[in-house]
C-alpha cells in the first residue's frame, strides 16, 4: 500500500511540474503582452493623431486587438486555476473521508479516551458510539469535535 502511495504522490508531483510550466508560460505571455502594450502605448503618445491619422488608427486598433488577446488570456488562465483549485479540494475532501471511515472502522470498539461518566452524563450513550464504553469518548465523536475545532481555528486565522 505504501509502494502505490508514493507512485500516486510522484504521479500527483507529475501533473504539478507540468501544470506549474503551463501557468508560468502563461504568466511570461501575459507580461510580454503587457510590456508590448505600454510600449505600443507610448509610441501612440508620439504621435499626432492630426498629422498621421491612419498610421495612429492603425497603431490603436493593434493595440485595441491586443489589449483583448490579453483579456481572453487572463480569463482563461483564471478559469484553469479556479478549475485546478476546485480538483484540489475534492482530492482534498475525498481523502479526507476515506481517513475518517479507515480510522472509524479500525478503532470502531475502542475509546479514544475515557473521561469521569457525569462529565458527559447527559450525552453519555452519544459521546461513547461507538464503543459504548461508559464514560468513554469513542472515534466518531472524536473526529466531530476535532473537526470542529480546526474548523474554528481556521476561520479565526483567516
Amino acid at each position: 500500500m505504501f509502494q502505490s502511495e508514493m507512485e500516486a504522490y510522484t504521479l500527483t508531483d507529475g501533473h504539478k511540474d507540468e501544470l506549474s510550466k503551463i501557468l508560468q508560460k502563461d504568466a511570461d505571455q501575459e507580461m510580454e503582452m503587457r510590456t508590448e502594450i505600454q510600449s505600443m502605448k507610448m509610441e501612440l503618445s508620439t504621435i499626432s493623431m492630426m498629422d498621421e491619422f491612419a498610421r495612429y488608427a492603425r497603431l490603436e486598433r493593434k493595440i485595441n486587438k491586443m489589449t483583448d488577446q490579453l483579456k481572453t488570456l487572463v480569463k482563461s488562465r483564471t478559469a484553469q486555476q479556479a478549475k485546478m483549485k476546485w480538483i484540489v479540494n475534492i482530492v482534498f475532501y475525498i481523502l479526507q473521508a476515506a481517513l475518517m471511515i479507515s480510522l472509524i472502522l479500525k478503532y470502531y470498539a475502542e475509546p479514544v479516551t475515557v473521561v469521569p461518566s457525569k462529565w458527559i452524563a447527559p450525552l453519555e450513550r452519544l459521546v461513547a458510539f461507538p464503543s459504548g464504553i461508559a464514560g468513554g469518548v469513542g472515534i466518531t465523536c472524536w473526529l466531530v469535535v476535532c473537526n470542529k475545532v480546526v474548523a474554528i481555528i481556521l476561520h479565526a486565522v483567516s
